[in-house]
């Protein structure tokens, strides 16, 4: 979230200012207003921190330029002019100035260097200022810097790390920014790290699994239509000029490639445009509820999402619970960690309020949910009857990433033979094609030839 500056003036006259963090700036002016009415103060203005551009000369020394980020220009100039420079211009960064997404290999290596530096007893500030000097990444770097610079101020660490989550995703700012106030900060950090390379590693193994057979179906299908579309019908058409009746499969392709040439461009928006409606449906949070609701229930690749989506709930759950009563928000937190839409909002409309409502068990709220397997259920079940829950959810976090590693790999197997198939199966029946056209005779020995000569104007003695 972006930070804002607000200002105002009380009932008296005097000056006051806060500082509050919003999505954007009308959620801080509407933000600001309501800060205004409850503490009875006039609003005067809401600035948001922004990156300025400067250029600054001291006496006959060449001119320096640099950024700085700030909520307003007059700041900026105000900052530079105590150093003793003379301000040659303060302006607003146009473009880079908002925070990217740090790649998600870099923020893994972050956390796991982090995690391994505290086991080894460094102090945290000298984590942070040890590890900002290998990292490539600009938008890490500074958020790195900034982090470190308002830990030193005192701010509090969750809010600090909160006002990066553009740059480390929502999940791993609220973790970090939680590990600062825990008394397990290296133990939250590790498990972080992990949780962060395991989604990591089941997104590679998955589009491994997926991608290379999609892009060698859809070259397959490039391939058939260009030779149904253009190469056959030379062939064909030929034999048709010349009044020779075609057999049968010959001439079925023939049809089925005019129809697809006459109709090809509607054919185009038929598929092209209910591809970009459903591609923009499964964007919003609806298609993505939906999609992650049926996408569970797929052969094959649905259990491994399912079993991963439970594996990753475990790990932050075993990261974060304590055994207190303030595990509702530990619960929470790892729906919405787990990467599976539905299963966050089963989590939190049934689990949750059957907890604080009903005062149900955490077995049995999970169980109401629908999204637990039974192997986790009944470990769960047996975790909260002998108090050991959260070295459970670590268990059952463990025995999934084995199973569904193992089972990745079979289904990898499969996918290619089922590709491998299909392709056979293709050229199959275009070699059965092809063939038939060798079969094609005139009606009169030679008039096939004569005909074919007469057509490319050569003359047979």
């Amino acid at each position: 979230m972006a930070e804002f500056k607000v200002e105002g003036l009380t009932v008296a006259g005097k000056p006051v200012s806060g500082i509050i963090n919003a999505e954007a700036k009308k959620d801080a002016k509407q933000k600001a207003d309501q800060m205004a009415k409850e503490k009875k103060f006039k609003l005067t203005g809401v600035y948001e921190r922004t990156t300025f551009l400067y250029r600054v000369q001291k006496g006959t020394e060449k001119p320096l330029d640099g950024e700085q980020k700030a909520y307003t220009k007059e700041e900026v100039k105000q900052a530079l002019e105590k150093m003793g420079y003379r301000v040659l211009y303060v302006r607003t960064k146009l473009f880079g100035g908002k925070p990217k997404a740090a790649p998600a290999v870099d923020v893994i290596t972050f956390v796991r260097m982090s995690a391994d530096l505290m086991r080894q007893k460094l102090p945290f500030n000298e984590v942070l200022q040890l590890l900002v000097n290998d990292i490539g990444n600009p938008a890490l770097k500074d958020a790195i810097k900034e982090i470190n610079s308002e830990l030193k101020q005192g701010k509090d660490s969750e809010k600090v790390f909160m006002k990066q989550q553009v740059v480390f995703g929502k999940f791993t700012a609220n973790m970090l920014g939680l590990a600062s106030k825990s008394g397990n900060m290296t133990e939250i950090y590790e498990s972080t790290a992990k949780f962060l390379e395991r989604n990591a590693q089941f997104k590679r193994n998955l589009k491994s699994t997926l991608i290379m057979p999609v892009v060698t179906l859809f070259i397959l299908f490039l391939a058939v239509l260009f030779y149904v579309g253009y190469i056959f019908p030379a062939t064909a058409e030929m034999f048709e000029k010349f009044k020779i009746e075609l057999p049968p499969m010959t001439k079925a392709t023939l049809g089925f490639s005019r129809w697809l040439t006459a109709n090809f461009i509607p054919l185009i928006i038929v598929i092209t445009v209910p591809t970009i409606f459903v591609a923009r449906f499964f964007s919003t949070e609806k298609g993505k509820y939906l999609m992650d609701k049926y996408l569970i229930k797929v052969p094959v690749v649905g259990s491994l999402l399912h079993k991963t989506a439970i594996e990753i709930y475990c790990r932050v759950f075993y990261a974060l619970y304590s055994g207190s009563g303030e595990n509702i928000e530990v619960i929470r937190m790892a729906a919405e960690a787990c990467g599976n839409k539905y299963m966050e909002a089963q989590i939190k409309s049934i689990a949750i309020p059957m907890m604080l409502e009903k005062g149900k068990g955490l077995t049995e709220a999970f169980e109401a949910t629908g999204v637990f397997t039974q192997t986790a259920i009944s470990r769960f079940n047996s975790g909260a009857e002998t108090g050991t829950v959260k070295n459970t959810a670590i268990q059952l976090a463990e025995y999934y990433e084995k199973e569904t590693t193992y089972k990745l790999a079979n289904a990898i197997e499969v996918i290619q033979l089922a590709v491998s198939m299909i392709i056979m199966l293709v050229l199959t029946g275009l070699t059965l094609v092809s063939s038939e056209t060798a079969t094609i005779r005139p009606r009169a020995p030679g008039t096939f030839i004569h005909y074919v000569a007469h057509y490319f104007g050569i003359n047979v003695f």
